[in-house]
C-alpha cells in the first residue's frame, strides 16, 4: 500500500481517509454498525510490518462502545477498514449521527444506492471499496503517533489499541485516496463545511431555543463553538439576564460531539449577527457580556483527544460565556497602552475591544500593571507569543487563542474575585502562550 507520510515528524505512514467498520457483538448486522474515520498508522513505531497497524480513535467515538462490549464478553472485535469506494461512504464516516443510526443507512440515502457487501470469515467486505483491511482489535495497547493533526499541531505518541491484520483485499486498478490535514483551513475543512450545509437546522431542531450554531473551523472545530439562542420564558424581564441561554448551553454540551467544545460562546437572538461572521459575533458578545456574572466554568471534564492545552489526555475544562441584553460598553479600536512592564514586548488591537499582548513575563505582574491603566473599551485581553501575528488576521487570533488555552487554568482577570465558587472580573485575560506540555506546532 502507498506509504504516505504527510509531516516530517509523523511516526510513520498513515491512511488519512479510512472508513473503519465495526459491529455491536450483542446485536450483529450492518444496521447496528459503526463507520468512523479513525486514523490508521500502517508503518513505524513497533508495529510488526504487514501484521499490525495502529488505530487511533478519540473519546466519544462509536467504535469504543463496540470494543468495550467485546472486552466484556472476552472475544475479539472484528474490524474492516475500507479505503476508497463511493464518496458517500467516506463522508458518512465523518458525519456526527445519533448513536442509534447506522452511517451506512445515511450513506445509502445520500448516494441513492444501498450498501453492497459480503461477509467472509466473519468480516464485512464492502463490494465498492478499493481496498479492505480485515483484522481483530487487540485488547492490549501499543504506541501510536505522532501525527500532524487538524488543530495545527502534532498529536503526540500515546498508547492506543491496534489491529492484528488477518487479510487485505483490493480491486484491480484500485485507487488510493488520501488527504492532508493540518492547521485549518486544509482539505478536511471541506468536510466541516459540507456537514454544516447538509445538517442545516437539525441540531437547532433537537435543542429547544437554539437558533444557530457554528463549530469554528479556524480554531480547530472543537475548541470554539459559537451559538445563538432565545430567552423565551421571561419576556417581562427588560434586563435580559441570561437564563434560558445557560439551559441551551448545557444541552449543547450534552449533545454528541458538540460535548467536546472547550469554549462555548452563546448570545441572545435579539439583534444577533450572522453566526458565520466571527468578528461581528465577538463584537456583539463583548458589547453585552457582564464579566461579573457571565463566565461559567466546568472543571476536570472531558476534552478532545487531540487538544493538548491540558496536561492530561482527554481531560480538561470548559467555559460557557453567555451574553444578552442591551449594550454595556462601547468597544475601542485604538491601543490604549503606551508602555508595558518588563518582560512584555508588544501590544496590538486584534478587533473591536480585543487586545493582544506578547512577552514571557509572569501574568500576575502584567495583571497588576493593567489594573492601574485606563482600559475603557477593552473587553478581552489575550497574552500570546506573537501579538503582531495574531493581530494581522482574525483567523490567526482564533487559532492561537482557543487552541493554546485551557479555560480553568489559563483564564485570569483584572480585579478578579471568587464569590460562592463563582469567578468574576472586570476584564478577562487569556494566557494563550505555548506551554511546556503543549504539542509541537506544525511547520509549513
Amino acid at each position: 500500500m502507498p506509504q504516505i507520510k504527510c509531516w516530517p515528524d509523523d511516526g510513520g505512514a498513515f491512511i488519512t481517509l479510512p472508513q473503519v467498520f465495526s459491529e455491536d457483538i450483542t446485536k450483529p448486522g450492518i444496521m447496528n454498525s459503526n463507520l468512523g474515520m479513525y486514523r490508521i498508522q500502517i508503518s513505524g513505531n513497533d508495529f510488526k510490518k504487514d501484521k499490525e497497524i495502529g488505530m487511533h480513535y478519540q473519546i466519544h467515538r462509536g467504535i469504543g462502545i463496540h470494543q468495550k462490549k467485546a472486552i466484556d464478553k472476552g472475544i475479539p472485535l472484528k474490524v474492516s477498514i475500507f479505503v476508497g469506494g463511493p464518496p458517500a461512504h467516506t463522508f458518512s464516516s465523518v458525519m456526527p449521527l445519533p448513536d442509534n443510526m447506522s452511517e451506512l443507512t445515511f450513506a445509502g440515502i445520500l448516494g441513492a444506492k444501498r450498501f453492497r457487501y459480503s461477509v467472509v470469515d466473519g468480516y464485512t467486505i464492502s463490494a465498492d471499496a478499493d481496498f479492505v483491511i480485515c483484522g481483530e482489535i487487540s485488547n492490549d495497547l501499543k504506541p501510536e503517533g505522532p501525527f500532524g493533526d487538524h488543530l495545527g499541531y502534532y498529536s503526540l505518541k500515546h498508547d492506543f489499541p491496534y489491529l492484528k491484520v488477518k487479510k487485505v483485499l483490493a480491486k484491480k486498478n484500485a485507487i488510493w485516496p488520501f488527504t492532508v490535514v493540518g492547521r485549518p483551513p486544509q482539505e478536511d475543512s471541506q468536510f466541516g463545511k459540507l456537514i454544516h450545509a447538509m445538517t442545516g437546522s437539525a441540531v437547532e431542531n433537537e435543542i429547544p431555543g437554539l437558533k444557530s450554531v457554528n463549530a469554528v473551523d479556524e480554531a480547530g472545530v472543537h475548541p470554539l463553538l459559537l451559538a445563538i439562542g432565545s430567552e423565551r420564558y421571561t419576556p417581562y424581564n427588560p434586563t435580559k439576564i441570561p437564563k434560558e441561554l445557560l439551559t441551551i448551553a448545557h444541552h449543547i454540551l450534552g449533545t454528541g460531539q458538540l460535548s467536546l467544545a472547550k469554549y462555548l460562546l452563546i448570545v441572545d437572538d435579539e439583534n444577533a449577527p450572522d453566526i458565520n461572521n466571527k468578528k461581528a459575533f465577538f463584537k456583539h458578545l463583548l458589547e453585552r457580556v457582564n464579566w461579573s456574572r457571565d463566565l461559567h466554568f466546568q472543571t476536570m471534564t472531558s476534552m478532545d483527544t487531540l487538544d493538548y492545552s491540558s496536561k492530561k489526555l482527554n481531560e480538561g475544562s470548559k467555559v460557557i460565556i453567555a451574553a444578552a441584553g442591551k449594550l454595556k460598553r462601547t468597544l475601542i479600536q485604538e491601543n490604549p497602552l503606551l508602555s508595558l512592564p518588563d518582560s512584555f514586548s508588544n501590544s496590538f488591537i486584534v478587533s473591536d475591544g480585543i487586545l493582544a499582548i506578547d512577552g514571557n513575563g509572569d501574568i500576575i505582574s502584567l495583571i497588576d500593571y493593567l489594573e492601574s491603566v485606563n482600559l475603557d473599551g477593552i473587553a478581552l485581553i489575550t497574552l500570546v507569543d506573537d501579538a503582531k501575528f495574531v493581530s494581522e488576521d482574525f483567523s490567526n487570533w482564533l487559532w492561537v487563542c482557543f487552541t493554546r488555552s485551557n479555560p480553568s487554568h489559563d483564564i485570569y482577570g483584572l480585579n478578579s474575585k471568587i464569590k460562592n465558587k463563582h469567578f468574576s472580573c472586570s476584564v478577562p485575560i487569556i494566557d494563550a502562550r505555548i506551554k511546556d506540555h503543549h504539542a509541537p506546532v506544525l511547520i509549513r
